[in-house]
């Protein structure tokens, strides 16, 4: 992953978004490393956790560490499934193309999506070991959800970042919709990944939905 985003391969795609500087190449890689809708990386409880979505984040967080520590792909992609907004993600991920896919083909592209992240987070986030992650006690209210917030420090020197998780609220509880490092969402990346590779095969989405699937 020397240069760009260095290449993913997985399902044919690989991730390259175009609209990423090359100053920034490093940072990116290791923002896909440990954000891929949720980081797979060790993420302790806070400290104080009164509010519910701090909280929701602890336990997502103490599940992905325990995933994360298999190393297996099918057991992170578990723990997406369970507390991502996968059908949030999935459609808002197909941009224009979003209305050419038919309802019959959405559960395999979802699930094809989800398998597609974990098996590159499981090979990438143990790259980049974690020494502690900083919680904020509250969360923010938005006009697009709630977010929250934290700071990864990484091991042996590796630099530390400020981490901003938007979850959307579903009944008593929540999903990780997005997360967000040094400015930048994470969704866009995928967007532009799933566009471009539907674009260059002959602008149908269930080519994507095939690739995912493979």
């Amino acid at each position: 992953m020397s240069t760009g985003l260095g290449v993913l391969r997985s399902a044919g795609l690989r991730w390259q978004p175009r609209f990423v500087a090359a100053g920034l190449s490093a940072l990116c890689a290791r923002v896909v490393a440990f954000v891929c809708v949720a980081s797979v990386a060790a993420i302790p409880e806070p400290a104080v956790a009164a509010d519910p979505a701090v909280k929701f984040m602890a336990q997502v967080g103490r599940e992905l560490m325990a995933a994360a520590r298999t190393r297996s792909p099918d057991v992170i992609a578990s723990v997406i499934q369970r507390y991502g907004d996968v059908s949030y993600i999935g459609l808002y991920s197909l941009g224009s193309y979003r209305s050419q896919l038919s309802t019959a083909d959405r559960v395999t592209y979802y699930g094809g999506m989800v398998r597609f992240i974990s098996r590159y987070a499981a090979t990438e986030a143990p790259k980049y070991p974690i020494a502690r992650v900083e919680w904020v006690d509250e969360s923010i209210r938005g006009a697009n959800g709630v977010m929250v917030d934290c700071k990864i420090v990484l091991d042996n020197g590796g630099g530390e970042y400020e981490v901003r998780w938007l979850l959307a609220k579903y009944g008593d509880s929540y999903k990780v919709r997005d997360a967000m490092v040094v400015g930048f969402w994470m969704t866009p990346f995928l967007k532009q990944l799933f566009e471009d590779y539907i674009a260059q095969n002959g602008g149908n989405p269930r080519a994507l939905v095939a690739a995912l699937n493979r």
